[in-house]
């Protein structure tokens, strides 16, 4: 069963002063992307929306906000299906969860053939975008066995379940990731309970950080006196300790 991590112990580091969210705006092969640079910039973190909301939600824009004031740098991007409701497309339901999977893969070779990054990079995403991005870290027989060019992979709010269907699980592949996974979710999330999720035989590479009430979308009930923003910056915060141990492993090579 995956423990909450010990890197919400460590010291926190305060946020540093960042300029106004600078959005630059692009697109590869039609895909649009908005890539949020932090300066300076420690890693990347390319972050996938959630089923039904697109990659400038409030909840993904204020997110992106927050990472910045760590260093860490942000490209959000939309699946087929999200970006064509913008040209007046239907709107429809996602694609099943495998062509998302392949989208994603394409879409990230393109961006790192396009700009030859270097920056440490991870994925991660909201709820579904989350639920797709650990499917790309699985180990299965199509995917490469060599090391992927992430250094790990951050959820927010995992799907864990279905709404009302709490056996209908999708933590199988979970145990097949091949770098570490952080999940961020609220205590009484409808798709994964606390209650629920201390339950699950999850791996030790899992790592779970509880939001106390909070729900799907990571918001906390009224009588716990935290806002929602004070939850999205604390969801930053724990990132960003991830991803910086994830980073000192890098530098000592401990995969």
């Amino acid at each position: 069963m995956a423990k909450e991590h010990p890197i919400l112990k460590t010291k926190q580091q305060t946020p540093a002063p960042q300029s106004p969210l600078r959005m630059q705006h692009t697109t590869i092969n039609d895909t649009p992307l908005i890539l949020s640079q932090a300066q300076p910039s420690k890693a990347l973190l390319m972050l996938a929306h959630g089923a039904g909301a697109p990659m400038d939600s409030e909840f993904m824009t204020s997110y992106t906000s927050a990472l910045r004031g760590y260093g860490i740098s942000v490209l959000r991007f939309e699946f087929d299906y999200m970006a064509q409701r913008r040209t007046g497309g239907s709107k429809r339901p996602p694609p099943k969860i495998l062509t998302l999977v392949d989208q994603w893969q394409s879409l990230m070779h393109r961006w790192q053939t396009k700009t030859g990054n270097e920056t440490p990079f991870f994925i991660g995403g909201k709820s579904m975008g989350g639920r797709v991005a650990t499917l790309l870290n699985t180990s299965d027989k199509n995917m490469p066995q060599n090391k992927p060019v992430w250094e790990g992979v951050v959820c927010l709010g995992y799907p864990f379940h279905p709404q009302k269907q709490p056996l209908k699980l999708r933590t199988e592949h979970l145990s097949q990731s091949i770098q570490p996974t952080l999940i961020i979710q609220g205590t009484r999330d409808a798709l994964g309970t606390q209650e629920e999720v201390t339950r699950y035989a999850l791996t030790q590479s899992i790592q779970l950080h509880w939001i106390n009430t909070g729900n799907h979308d990571l918001k906390p009930l009224a009588r716990s006196k935290v806002t929602h923003q004070d939850a999205i910056e604390e969801a930053a915060r724990v990132t960003h300790a991830f991803i910086d141990k994830r980073l000192q492993a890098a530098t000592v090579g401990d995969y």
